[in-house]
């Protein structure tokens, strides 16, 4: 049971986003996983509205307390925050962050800093607030798509990879890996990663209209491909070739959502051919 991540994240009852995405992915690379839902909704957001339940305060305090004193604790190598209800839950898994790396020393923590997409937040300014200035500084690896980066670091990030590159070397974590960066030609996206020994960006043309989700895919295959051993570059080639493969199968299929579990071996072993180059 070594090499357990704690994914604290939204939870679907139809769907593939939050933790329902990061859960599959991470048990299908064989990482078991703890799984805290920081809220319930029937649906994602973005297919309208729906009820949300969010665990009380006091209750969501106390279960990650009875977490920090579990008697397995020494199984988790890693934990993952991704989308937060409100700002009590912030300052919590950071209390959770701090305990858990304070028993186990080479724990990582992975800050998936769910704030917005597009130039837009849908999270109050407080939860973003908090999240960049209580989570992000305990962050080993933060993984924001080019808009949250921008958000979080006051600077362009969206317009070429450049950009995010001086984006990512500011937001403070030693690896960031900038989801929905863009390419280095017209019309393709990509990933990019900032890493102490240098950059690195792997590209493939943009898809029109993909499923929504992608983001906690890209950092759980990721956070999975770091606790088996591989190097950050070969991590990064890995989990893009995955999410692009995913994206592609569902987006064939008229698919509102990804297709994880007709698509598991994508996230085993995917065929796409990614490579991801040095980047100054």
């Amino acid at each position: 049971m070594k090499n357990a991540v704690i994914v604290i994240s939204s939870h679907v009852a139809r769907g593939s986003v939050g933790n329902r995405a990061a859960v599959f992915a991470l048990e299908t690379l064989s990482v078991p996983v703890w799984a805290v839902p920081t809220i319930m909704l029937p649906w994602h957001p973005g297919h309208g509205p729906a009820t949300a339940i969010v665990p009380d305060e006091k209750e969501f305090g106390a279960f990650l307390d009875d977490i920090a004193k579990a008697p397995w604790l020494s199984e988790v190598s890693a934990i993952l925050s991704g989308y937060l209800a409100n700002e009590d839950q912030v300052s919590q898994i950071a209390s959770l962050v701090t305990k858990v790396k304070g028993a186990n020393p080479g724990l990582q923590f992975l800050c998936d800093p769910v704030i917005g997409d597009l130039g837009s937040l849908y999270v109050s300014e407080k939860i973003a607030h908090a999240i960049r200035d209580q989570l992000l500084p305990l962050a080993d690896i933060a993984t924001p798509n080019v808009h949250e980066l921008e958000w979080l670091t006051g600077l362009p990030a969206s317009k070429s990879p450049e950009d995010a590159a001086r984006a990512a070397r500011k937001l403070g974590p030693e690896l960031v890996l900038a989801t929905s960066c863009p390419g280095p030609e017209p019309g393709t996206i990509g990933n990019l990663l900032h890493h102490p020994d240098g950059n690195w960006l792997a590209s493939h043309e943009e898809l029109e209209s993909p499923p929504k989700g992608p983001g906690d895919l890209t950092s759980s295959i990721y956070l999975g491909h770091q606790l088996q051993g591989r190097s950050p570059q070969q991590a990064l080639e890995k989990t893009t070739a995955s999410v692009l493969e995913i994206l592609t199968q569902s987006t064939r299929r008229g698919s509102d959502e990804l297709m994880l579990e007709t698509d598991a071996e994508s996230i085993r072993n995917p065929s796409a051919n990614i490579h991801a180059l040095p980047f100054p």
